[in-house]
């Protein structure tokens, strides 16, 4: 295993764990964990519908990434383009994808493949958190679905690693829904401030991770698609 191998591992749990406190899928998860609990007397119980959700995000998550990956990379034109042309549009996807994190530019749409009737009757058996994390999963919001497949896709097609990649995005997608959970469960009381604590943290990794992909996006457009040597 390589550095490489390491580093696109690394920033695929980023990307996940960005993913998961951005503001609609950090809300919709506290919302989802907590109605999953809201008839449940025992933590344990709770805990329990917690790891389903969480589980059924990240196969959610695999699934639609090896999928696109496996498109991607199985096309012989889309092979040979992805071959010898990513690098040029590398950069242009990197300013677009830091340009949402940090709020410059916004998406006026988001999939939703959930609905009221169905969040109604989640409460009735032990797989419905399960199914309910793979359908929130599948809902995304322009971050999300632009950190997505405008990150980890190319990320994994890059690495040539369709399955850990995804895989390790699912499983840090899920650190933050863990521990709303297990607020949850144990101490109600304090998800308020377990919420704003990780907005605040939130606000400042997106920018901060949205200035880096501008300022890698420029150098990589500089060098790849205008061909500018910048000596370093």
């Amino acid at each position: 295993m390589t550095g490489g191998w390491f580093a696109a591992m690394g920033l695929a749990a980023w990307f996940g764990i960005l993913t998961a406190i951005s503001p609609c899928p950090l809300a919709t998860n506290i919302a989802a964990i907590g109605f999953l609990g809201r008839k449940v007397a025992s933590p344990r119980a709770v805990l329990l519908a917690g790891l389903l959700y969480t589980i059924g995000r990240s196969v959610a998550y695999l699934g639609v990434a090896i999928i696109a990956v496996w498109g991607l990379t199985s096309l012989p034109a889309l092979a040979h383009f992805l071959q010898g042309g990513f690098n040029t549009i590398l950069g242009p996807i990197l300013i677009v994808v830091g340009m949402l994190l940090t709020g410059l530019i916004e998406l006026p749409w988001s999939l939703s493949l959930t609905g009221d009737s169905l969040q109604e009757r989640v409460s009735a058996g032990w797989w419905w958190p399960l199914l309910l994390g793979l359908l929130f999963a599948l809902s995304f919001c322009p971050l999300s679905a632009a950190l997505f497949f405008g990150s980890l896709v190319p990320l994994a097609v890059k690495a040539g690693s369709p399955v850990a990649v995804p895989l390790v995005y699912g499983i840090a997608t899920a650190i933050p829904v863990v521990v709303v959970a297990i607020i949850i469960a144990f101490s109600a009381g304090s998800l308020g401030r377990a919420y704003n604590a990780i907005q605040h943290f939130a606000w400042w990794a997106q920018r901060i991770t949205g200035g880096i992909f501008i300022l890698v996006g420029i150098y990589w457009s500089l060098v790849y698609v205008f061909g500018i040597s910048l000596g370093f």
